[in-house]
């Protein structure tokens, strides 16, 4: 069992940058693959990065490309997510994710068995 939280959310003006943690408790945090989604006021939630375990192979969705780095230290148990020249549309709630994907399903909500409880990332024009 794997308990996420994150933090490091807040309002930012466009063209800012924050870097969201997500600090994991439980044991077997190394074997998990990890992720990144956001789901934004009246919209589903979708996936924003993952970052796999052994090959630490790097997925991005195409709005974020360029902008967002996740990474990973399993030595502490966190994920990260450095965001850069922040816009409006990345305006949501983010939520960490861990389980087992693969690189066809690593954008999909149903492998990921475990969810942080989200942190508010706002940014004004």
């Amino acid at each position: 069992q794997v308990q996420l939280a994150e933090s490091g959310g807040g309002s930012v003006q466009a063209g800012g940058s924050l870097r969201l943690s997500c600090a994991a408790s439980g044991h077997m945090f190394s074997s998990y693959d990890l992720a990144w989604f956001r789901q934004a006021p009246g919209k589903e939630r979708e996936f924003v990065s993952a970052i796999r375990i052994g090959t630490w192979e790097r997925y991005y969705t195409d709005s974020v490309q360029g902008r967002f780095i996740i990474s990973r230290d399993n030595a502490k148990n966190i994920l990260y997510l450095r965001m850069v020249s922040l816009k409006p549309e990345d305006t949501a709630v983010y939520y960490c994710a861990a389980g087992a994907v693969t690189d066809t399903n690593y954008g999909m909500e149903l492998p990921y068995n475990y969810w942080g409880q989200g942190t508010q990332v706002t940014v004004s024009s």
